[in-house]
């Protein structure tokens, strides 16, 4: 049994099909990514996956779990993290409470270690510190913990955002455009990071990005959607010389 699996899920709003018929399957350490012009419904599968949708046809299961109508919350303990278009870190707070702001729902201590100081709930708090610096040295941010993000460089935010959906301890993780707005050598180490994730660690990835040369470097498979439709899966090179994807990307000659 795959580690995720996404079988013909149907999303509409109105009279606008969002999803028509997604599907896909990825194991430990793969890397899917997502691609399609802009509306083609990339999002909204990222939304139908993760729990903020409840699809109106299809299903998906995470680790032989099926998670189509449980809520964002139990999806997440179960093993999925996940980044969004635009960074939601807190003003204010430094870059290691942004990162454990995420920890808190993974904490394994009952009602009585929310209230008291207890060994339990002691023990958890060092070990949450413990995978904050883990996470942040594992993206490249481990000397700024006691710095502000809005200080911080915009792609070194981006990196702050996937050390905190690692927090969550998942199985698979959700990285939506994650070079948006980074410059051509933020991208570059945006890609070593997310391969080293994925092959290193383990995690299966699924990765929604504009920023092609990205997406064709670091995915194991591609899915081109258009208009809501999966147009092509395959390899990059594949998908690269698939007619469809050409007319989707480039139109058609008349």
């Amino acid at each position: 049994m795959a580690l995720l699996s996404v079988k013909d899920i149907h999303k509409s709003f109105g009279g606008v099909k969002a999803i028509q018929g997604f599907s896909l399957e990825a194991e430990p350490g793969e890397i899917h990514g997502i691609i399609g012009p802009n509306g083609a419904g990339k999002t909204t599968i990222f939304n139908a996956i993760s729990g903020v949708y409840i699809p109106e046809q299809g299903s998906v299961t995470l680790n032989g779990v099926d998670i189509t109508r449980l809520e964002q919350h139990k999806i997440t303990r179960l093993g999925m993290g996940r980044t969004f278009q635009n960074i939601r870190l807190f003003k204010g707070l430094t870059v290691e409470e942004n990162v454990m702001c995420a920890f808190d729902p993974q904490s394994r201590y009952g009602i009585l270690g929310g209230l008291l100081p207890t060994p339990a709930r002691r023990a958890e708090e060092r070990r949450g510190r413990e995978l904050c610096r883990h996470y942040l040295e594992v993206v490249g941010m481990k000397d700024y913990m006691g710095e502000r993000p809005e200080n911080l460089a915009y792609g070194m935010q981006r990196r702050i955002e996937i050390a905190r959906a690692l927090m969550c301890e998942p199985k698979i993780l959700l990285l939506d455009e994650p070079a948006a707005g980074l410059n051509p050598t933020e991208v570059a180490g945006l890609m070593e990071l997310i391969q080293r994730i994925s092959k290193e660690i383990g995690f299966g990835i699924l990765l929604i990005e504009h920023r092609l040369e990205l997406v064709m470097n670091v995915s194991d498979l591609i899915h081109v959607q258009n208009f809501g439709k999966t147009i092509a899966v395959g390899t990059p090179e594949q998908v690269q010389h698939d007619p469809e994807v050409i007319e989707a990307y480039l139109g058609k000659e008349d």
